[in-house]
């Protein structure tokens, strides 16, 4: 194994950011970073996207984006939930030995981004018919601000020192505080660098400086693209999940995810210019 000598210090940060004290009790309601992350996220998300609907051609109006800001949030939790169970640890939950009132313990963890993607998605289907508006246009707009909730989300993964990396000697490895005797890349923050701050600049780029706004799909091909090609590269220096190990191919369940990410979103960005609307 690699030698703990050579590790960056840990920066061991407590889960819980502080404690809500209850009244007529001895006991306290903790408010964790990871909770923070998602609030943060979505609300700097919102904020985002009234920015980005002051520009000419927006494909809703403001009372909408304040909609969905509860279809959103129910899709990334059930359908975060949902893709965890499905495709992490389904065993866990539905096997000889597992518990289904599990899945309602959300508090103890377990999110999948891509089962939280597919959860927006579907929202996003749903609200966009009942209000007769271009899914596809939404989805461009909601897709520019999920590198918020991105990033948030990576580095409070960080902060919990949960999700690391594979066992490495690169001088910026670290040793986790539940990762063994061994020092490990800090691929949280790998993936909050190229999924948060890299793929929103892309973004940012397109929609600000180009028209792609004018080209349905374009923006959210280009993030499913994105993500799915960091993903798919950040994955050979996460530790895969150890009820699950690698699949066909060697491949982690995040890459496989990630591969289909990739296929369809090489798909909207290759077809948008057919779709190309009226300045």
């Amino acid at each position: 194994m690699f030698a703990i000598e050579a590790a960056l210090t840990y920066p061991s940060i407590d889960p819980v950011w502080f404690r809500i004290p209850l009244p007529f009790t001895e006991t306290s309601l903790p408010i964790r970073w990871y909770s923070l992350a998602y609030i943060g996220g979505i609300i700097v998300a919102w904020w985002y996207l009234l920015k980005m609907l002051a520009k000419p051609g927006a494909p809703m109006a403001r009372r909408h984006a304040d909609d969905l800001v509860t279809w959103v949030t129910l899709g990334i939790i059930l359908g975060g939930r949902v893709g965890y169970v499905l495709f992490y640890d389904f065993a866990r939950f539905f096997g000889p030995e597992g518990h289904v009132s599990d899945v309602f313990k959300l508090w103890e963890g377990g999110m999948s981004f891509h089962g939280g993607a597919a959860g927006v998605s579907i929202a996003l289907l749903l609200y966009t018919w009942q209000q007769k508006l271009s899914w596809l246009r939404v989805h461009d707009y909601i897709a520019c601000t999920i590198p918020f909730g991105l990033f948030f989300g990576r580095i409070a993964n960080f902060i919990n020192g949960e999700l690391w990396g594979r066992a490495t000697d690169v001088p910026w490895a670290m040793k986790f505080p539940t990762g063994g005797d061994v020092l490990r890349h800090p691929s949280q923050l790998y993936e909050a660098g190229l999924e948060g701050i890299v793929l929103f600049a892309i973004l940012w780029y397109l929609f600000w400086k180009t028209d792609a706004r004018y080209k349905p799909g374009l923006l959210v091909g280009t993030f499913m693209l994105g993500y799915g090609v960091f993903r798919f590269v950040v994955e050979y220096f996460r530790e895969p999940d150890a009820q699950l190990g690698t699949l066909s191919w060697g491949l982690t369940m995040g890459q496989t995810l990630s591969t289909t990410m990739i296929v369809a979103g090489a798909y909207f960005v290759a077809t948008a210019g057919k779709r190309a609307l009226a300045k």
